[in-house]
C-alpha cells in the first residue's frame, strides 16, 4: 500500500530500506500487546469475501491509535499459532464515534481467516496494536497541485481503499480521481452498494473483470491495462497514484507504465 507522487519514486532504495527492516524485525523479540474484543458483525461481502466488524470500545487505546487510512494491525483466532494481518477498512473517525474496526477478509481454505469467517456475533478474538503509517495524503496535497489522483485495488485490496475514500482527501476538489477497482467477476467485487456514496465525493468507479461473463460491457483485464487503454493524463507532473493489490498489480510494473505514458506525451 503506498501514494507515488509526481511518478519519481525510488523504488530500488525503498527495497534496500525494506529488506533491512525485515532483517532487523526477524531477530527482535516480539512485544505484541494482545486485547481480546468482540466480534459485532459478521455478513457476505462478495463471493468468497466477508464484512467483520470488531467492537473496540472497551479499548480506547487502540481504537484512537487508528489515525491513517491504509494502517493493519494483527488478528488472533482461538489457539490459531499464527495470525492474520488485516488492513483496517473503515476510516478512523468510526473507531472514535462508534466504537469499532471494520474489516474485508477473504476466506482461504486453511487459513486463520477462514476461522475467522466462521464465527459468529459475540464470539471474542484478540488484536494488536495498529501497526504501519498508513497512505500519506500529504504527498498528494494541496488538492489544487494534485489535480489528478489514480487509485488502483484489486480483490480484497479495496479494503483501506476504502478507509481512505471515506475518510477524505479533497477528491471532490480534484479535477480527476479514478479509482481502477480489479475483481474476477461482479460476483466478487465487495462495496457495490458505496459505489454511488463514492462518486458522490468525486470519485469516478472504473469497475475492471478479469473473468467477466457474457453481458459485461466494462472494462476487463487488468487494471494497469484499462488505464492504458484511457489514456487521460493531462498533466503527469501533478499526477499522484494510490496502490493496493495483488503481485500482478505491483508498484514498480505501475510505475513504468505511468513513466512511459508521460514520456510519450512530453
Amino acid at each position: 500500500m503506498s501514494i507515488l507522487r509526481r511518478l519519481n519514486l525510488n523504488f530500488t532504495n525503498h527495497r534496500l530500506r525494506r529488506r533491512f527492516a525485515t532483517v532487523s524485525a526477524a531477530v527482535r523479540q516480539d512485544t505484541t500487546v494482545w486485547t481480546p474484543l468482540p466480534l459485532s458483525e459478521i455478513e457476505p461481502a462478495a463471493e468468497s469475501l466477508f464484512h467483520i466488524a470488531i467492537d473496540v470500545s472497551d479499548a480506547p487505546d487502540l481504537a484512537t491509535s487508528h489515525t491513517r487510512a491504509g494502517q493493519y494491525l494483527q488478528l488472533k483466532v482461538g489457539d490459531s499459532p499464527k495470525p492474520s494481518f488485516l488492513a483496517i477498512a473503515s476510516p478512523p473517525k468510526l473507531a472514535i464515534k462508534r466504537g469499532v474496526f471494520e474489516f474485508l477478509v477473504k476466506s482461504v481454505a486453511g487459513s486463520t481467516a477462514e476461522a475467522l469467517c466462521a464465527l459468529k456475533k459475540g464470539d471474542v478474538v484478540e488484536l494488536s496494536q495498529v501497526m504501519g503509517n498508513g497512505f500519506d495524503i500529504s504527498r498528494i496535497e494541496p488538492p489544487e497541485k494534485f489535480g489528478t489522483v489514480l487509485v488502483f485495488a484489486t480483490g480484497s485490496g479495496i479494503s483501506p481503499i476504502r478507509s481512505l475514500i471515506e475518510s477524505g482527501f479533497g477528491a471532490g476538489k480534484r479535477s480527476d480521481v479514478r479509482l481502477y477497482y480489479g475483481a474476477r467477476n461482479l460476483q466478487r467485487m465487495a462495496y457495490q452498494d458505496r459505489f454511488k456514496d463514492w462518486e458522490s465525493s468525486g470519485v469516478k468507479i472504473v469497475p475492471v473483470l478479469s473473468q467477466p461473463d457474457d453481458s459485461w460491457t466494462g472494462e476487463s483485464g487488468f487494471v494497469q491495462a484499462a488505464f492504458t487503454r484511457a489514456k487521460e493524463i493531462s498533466n503527469p507532473l501533478s499526477t499522484g497514484a494510490v496502490l493496493c493489490g495483488q503481485k500482478q498489480m505491483t508498484e514498480l510494473h505501475l510505475f513504468l507504465l505511468l513513466m512511459e505514458y508521460q514520456l510519450r506525451r512530453y
